[in-house]
């Protein structure tokens, strides 16, 4: 028995030894060293736009979203700026650890080997409410629903995401609305539903 054990504790060791340096050095949002974009020390739990990055998710509103709040979406003043949007993410899209070395997070973490590829990967949902003045100038409520996934670039020839791209390497693999004033309601089915996000996560 003392044997086994041993055996089994000379490989765990080798796994660990083995294990790549920059998977053991990845620093840690608490570690107070990791930025946002403005150059803050990220902390962990909700910061005032909304973010939690520990937990790969935002409770915000389009405004919060940019990290700006001035009532507008990225300088775009809308009357969706102060809809609620909740959006959250895979580790592989933006992780909560910075494991080669830029003080930011990382983007396509493989959460294996700590290596990153710098592109956002695996999938983001995105959540929102809101109302908005219709043509019959009262005040209409909706609600928004959508996976959103990475799917490389796009081939030559023959593209299968061609008609669910949303930008570049992304796609939008299910929409759901509810806006009765609208007219829509429940699934988008002219974009590809997959049950959970399969490869995706």
């Amino acid at each position: 028995m003392r044997k086994w054990c041993l055996v089994f504790a000379i490989a765990m060791l080798a796994l660990v030894l083995a294990a790549p340096a920059s998977a053991q050095n990845c620093m840690k949002i608490k570690d107070g060293v990791i930025l946002d974009s403005a150059g803050v020390p990220l902390e962990t739990g909700y910061d005032q736009f909304g973010y939690n990055y520990q937990a790969r998710l935002l409770n915000g509103t389009y405004d919060s979203s940019d990290r700006n709040l001035d009532g507008k979406y990225f300088g775009s003043a809308g009357d969706y700026a102060d809809d609620s949007l909740i959006m959250k993410w895979s580790d592989e899209w933006l992780s909560n650890l910075d494991c080669n070395g830029d003080s930011k997070l990382d983007r396509g973490l493989n959460p294996k080997t700590g290596v990153s590829t710098g592109t956002s990967r695996g999938w983001l949902t995105n959540q929102i409410e809101g109302d908005y003045l219709g043509g019959d100038g009262d005040s209409h409520h909706y609600t928004y629903f959508a996976k959103i996934v990475w799917v490389g670039p796009a081939p030559l020839g023959l593209d299968p995401w061609a008609s669910v791209r949303l930008w570049g390497q992304y796609a939008v693999i299910q929409e759901i609305t509810n806006d009765p004033y609208g007219g829509l309601h429940g699934v988008d089915h002219s974009k590809l539903s997959h049950p959970g996000f399969g490869a995706y996560k």
